[in-house]
């Protein structure tokens, strides 16, 4: 069945404003800008869900971000207003009190905390805003774990997660964003790499795997499935022990 970008889009805004009545009336939507599609899409859907006076865009450089104009460009474009957030100061405060403990602090750690520290500076605005913080993320992305937990990963609501890379771009046409915002490669902003080239296969093969169940590369398949399944607790809620007292009569959680 063909994907009706128009339907899905129009089925978001209504879900947004439904779920703001109930968790947020009369809050701010809060969003991300990366200058990528995602948080581009996310904040055009808030903006004509909520009205552009009810969603704040924010900018966290980590110092110096080549392409954060495009970021720029998009809250005037969508009308919205934005404040920047440099998290550079508070990174390289953390990597410093670190490295002296862990071998200089190199490797994952040290590339997921950007992303925390995001988040961290977005639920801070949100707070200060009466806001209610916009999860980017897509369902290819968080298929294979391409996002980081308590990071970008993280969120008050996610328009965006039952969604493949492809329908994301298809909803940001059809909200009329242009190409620049829409089409641009997508890159963490973490590494000099785009995220193709981190997955190691692109977001067309990835889904048509997730919609049709088919890869015809058996090693990009099972590198997917692996990726799948030792990412999947990102997207599930905390294990907590289930106890319950011997002579339990309060009340259900």
């Amino acid at each position: 069945m063909a994907f009706d970008a128009k339907k899905v889009k129009d089925e978001i805004v209504q879900w947004i404003r439904d779920w703001f009545e109930v968790n947020g009336k009369g809050c701010k939507a809060v969003v991300g800008l990366s200058g990528g599609k995602d948080s581009s899409v996310v904040a055009a859907l808030c903006a004509e869900a909520l009205g552009k006076e009810n969603v704040l865009g924010v900018m966290m450089p980590n110092g110096e971000q080549f392409d954060i104009d495009v970021s720029i460009a998009l809250a005037e474009h969508v009308g919205i207003e934005s404040v920047t957030v440099n998290i550079k100061d508070a990174y390289e405060g953390i990597v410093n009190q670190l490295t002296p403990y862990f071998d200089n602090f190199e490797g994952q750690a040290k590339v997921n905390l950007p992303p925390r520290l995001r988040m961290a500076s977005l639920y801070a605005v949100s707070q200060s805003v009466n806001g209610r913080v916009a999860n980017t993320c897509n369902l290819s992305e968080d298929w294979v774990g391409y996002a980081t937990k308590f990071g970008d990963g993280a969120g008050d609501f996610s328009p965006l997660s039952k969604l493949t890379v492809q329908e994301v771009k298809a909803v940001g046409r059809e909200l009329g964003l242009p190409s620049k915002f829409v089409d641009k490669v997508p890159i963490d902003g973490l590494q000099a790499l785009t995220d193709e080239d981190n997955l190691g296969f692109t977001y067309a093969v990835l889904d048509r795997y997730i919609r049709e169940g088919i890869c015809e590369d058996p090693d990009t398949k099972a590198k997917i499935d692996a990726m799948h399944a030792r990412n999947k607790f990102k997207l599930e809620l905390m294990p907590v022990f289930p106890y319950v007292p011997d002579d339990d009569k309060g009340l259900e959680w």
